[in-house]
């Protein structure tokens, strides 16, 4: 997926329930393997909970709640992609992390509206791969901060 001439767009990709996702890796901080995460009563259903990071809070979104997904099975683990934006840190707790890809910008396409209401409120595009759809996800909707 390396353009040579054309513009291109790098993403974290990250797998949630066999569908690979990603996010631009201006936005990721990190990525960490299972993590303490403490619940926070009252909070979103998608609000996994908090966890510290070497002393910062960190607030963790559980992507599958947040996409209309079943829980991840009890002897699997999440992973922890943990973004920064707009000065604070969040964690999208995902399956799988996978590759950089660096993206041509024409190869980006309209969201389908065809797309599940869930996935169409966090979605900015998709990339037609050779046998998959890359989604690229909306970092401001996923972690539930209004646009600005």
């Amino acid at each position: 997926m390396i353009a040579s001439s054309q513009e291109t767009e790098q993403y974290v990709s990250f797998w949630v329930d066999g569908q690979l996702l990603g996010v631009p890796v201006g936005v990721v901080q990190e990525v960490l393997n299972t993590q303490d995460i403490s619940r926070t009563p009252r909070s979103k259903p998608e609000i996994a909970g908090l966890l510290n990071l070497r002393g910062q809070i960190v607030t963790a979104v559980d992507l599958r709640m947040s996409l209309g997904l079943p829980p991840l099975d009890d002897e699997k683990s999440s992973m922890n992609v943990v973004l920064r934006f707009r000065g604070e840190s969040f964690s999208l707790l995902v399956d799988e992390v996978g590759d950089v890809f660096d993206v041509p910008k024409e190869d980006v396409l309209p969201v389908p509206r065809t797309l599940d209401a869930h996935w169409l409120k966090v979605t900015t595009g998709v990339v037609r791969q050779e046998d998959r759809l890359f989604i690229i996800l909306d970092v401001a909707s996923v972690i539930g901060v209004p646009a600005s």
